[in-house]
């Protein structure tokens, strides 16, 4: 299919590539909930996993397949049967779904990953791209590190295919090499010289190894590319990848230059960050644009007089273009439901009505705790209620004693869900550490602790502290996270959460008749 020259498909791959970033692996219930919020983006098509990386990715795209409407569902395969089959299956649910395959093609892979003559090489793109043309009416093809592939040999491997079905050729700049100017004359050479590649949309996936991965995806759509393959907060392998809300509000912004649209709803850029941010643990940088603390604040006095002025003297686009709300409203312990509704809203936020009941309820609980509470407070809260991690261990009481001579003690009390009641105390070199080693006697869950953080998630004295531990357990990384006003409490339930997390492995593990690794990632 032809592509609409004014119109840009935004092809999201924060479940693939993007949970590839060290830290950033998902569970399904969080990659359900990301793709929700991808649907109501906008996104026109959302790359759910690789289907032939492990039996836990496979179900995350079948379930992403059966669960979300609205996007393309797309799943990543390499040029051999046995991933094409895989994807296949696990897009059978999807209305609508594409088979996304790639085969590196520069020499250095050639050479040193493939060991694979050029001929050999085009003779697995064909094969792999019929195969998944038999299986998939819409087949993507990318040829892995494009960017540092011969020109010539690169626009041999695009034509082949095509031909033999591609409807979408994608571009990747997979190590974050090219520069602009280089890259645009990669896209002018294919669109002279590759036969019928004005029958397809040419695709573009650039990483930001140094720096240049939103500039050398708009430079692509200036040379013709029509689809931008992207990511949340640019998460992704090592410096990760094209950062979607950048990208999306640099054609909306300067529309006069690109001449050309996207289909996002940019109002839920916020929301989607923060979503991505809260389940990653990634912060996301106050300077970053477009969706950073700092991209819409002004503390220079020349700066605050031009903007009180006119908004357009320091900001090329509005706070409420990215769903960032500037409401004035104080919310506080007196707070009623509708107020609290409106400001919840006016974040980007739609709930079930048992999560705002439960929402609110805990915002009467952290207003008694705080004199007033801000934007971040409430989405802290929002996103706790959303993504709480169901667990067997839910935490009843804890107690915990420090002082400057000897070691602290902390004393947890647990309930399971099987009713039991246990508790458990444990000395430690802090309260944190001794919390940690009392949830870990009391479940029977020992765990290498690799990283905690504690970052405060709004300002003022009695600002909520977010902490977020990183274990290891059994070769495999887990993350739990909480928020609070209380540092040992919220170390503790982020702690607890890790534990929760295991116990939900375990439990999937021994209900699937295979599971384990059947493939390897990559990065494209």
């Amino acid at each position: 299919m032809a592509a609409e020259p004014d119109r840009v498909l935004i092809f999201d791959t924060t479940l693939r590539d993007g949970e590839q970033a060290p830290g950033c692996s998902m569970m399904r219930p969080e990659k359900l909930r990301v793709a929700r919020s991808l649907a109501e983006l906008g996104v026109d098509v959302i790359e759910a996993g690789f289907p032939a990386a492990s039996k836990g990715d496979w179900e995350s795209v079948q379930a992403v397949s059966r669960e979300v409407q609205g996007p393309v569902i797309c799943a990543l395969a390499r040029c051999t049967r046995e991933d094409i089959e895989l994807a296949a299956r696990a897009l059978a649910d999807a209305p609508r779904r594409r088979i996304h395959v790639f085969l590196a093609t520069s020499a250095i892979h050639r050479q040193y990953k493939l060991n694979m003559a050029e001929g050999e090489i085009l003779r697995a793109a064909i094969e792999g791209v019929r195969l998944a043309r038999e299986l998939c009416e819409d087949v993507e093809f990318s040829p892995e590190d494009a960017s540092r592939t011969e020109l010539e040999f690169l626009a041999q491997v695009v034509e082949a295919a095509i031909e033999a079905g591609a409807g979408t050729v994608n571009i990747p700049d997979t190590v974050g090499y090219t520069v602009p100017d280089e890259f645009a004359e990669l896209f002018r050479y294919l669109r002279k010289n590759v036969r019928g590649i004005e029958r397809i949309r040419l695709s573009v996936h650039c990483h930001d190894d140094l720096g240049m991965a939103v500039a050398n995806s708009l430079t692509a759509v200036v040379a013709g590319a029509r689809q931008i393959e992207c990511t949340i907060n640019g998460i992704g392998e090592r410096a990760g990848n094209c950062s979607l809300e950048e990208v999306v509000m640099a054609l909306k912004t300067r529309s006069a230059f690109f001449n050309v649209t996207t289909g996002i709803q940019t109002t839920r850029l916020y929301p989607a960050s923060r979503l991505v941010s809260s389940i990653t643990g990634m912060p996301v940088p106050r300077n970053k644009a477009v969706v950073g603390e700092n991209a819409f604040a002004h503390e220079a006095g020349i700066h605050q007089h031009g903007v009180l002025r006119h908004y357009s003297t320091y900001e090329i686009m509005r706070p409420e273009d990215v769903g960032l709300s500037r409401s004035h409203l104080i919310l506080g312990k007196h707070s009623g439901r509708h107020a609290f509704r409106e400001r919840v809203r006016a974040l980007g936020f739609e709930l079930e009505e048992a999560d705002f009941n439960q929402v609110f309820e805990e915002f009467k609980a952290l207003a008694d705790k705080k004199k007033e509470l801000f934007d971040g407070d409430i989405e802290a809260l929002v996103l706790r209620v959303e993504g709480a991690a169901a667990g067997p261990w839910t935490l009843l009481g804890l107690e915990t004693h420090a002082g400057t001579e000897g070691p602290a003690t902390a004393k947890v009390r647990l309930g399971h869900a099987d009713g039991r009641l246990i508790e458990r105390s444990a000395q430690g070199d802090g309260p944190v550490d001794g919390a940690f080693k009392a949830i870990e006697a009391a479940t029977g869950v020992g765990v290498m602790l690799r990283k905690f953080e504690v970052r405060g998630v709004t300002e003022g004295e009695d600002a909520q502290g977010e902490a977020v531990v990183y274990v290891e357990y059994n070769q495999r990384t887990y993350r739990g996270s909480s928020v609070s006003t209380n540092i040992v409490e919220s170390s503790t339930k982020a702690f607890l959460e890790v534990i929760n997390r295991i116990e939900q492995a375990a439990a999937g593990t021994r209900s699937r008749e295979r599971a384990g690794t059947l493939g390897s990632a990559s990065a494209i």
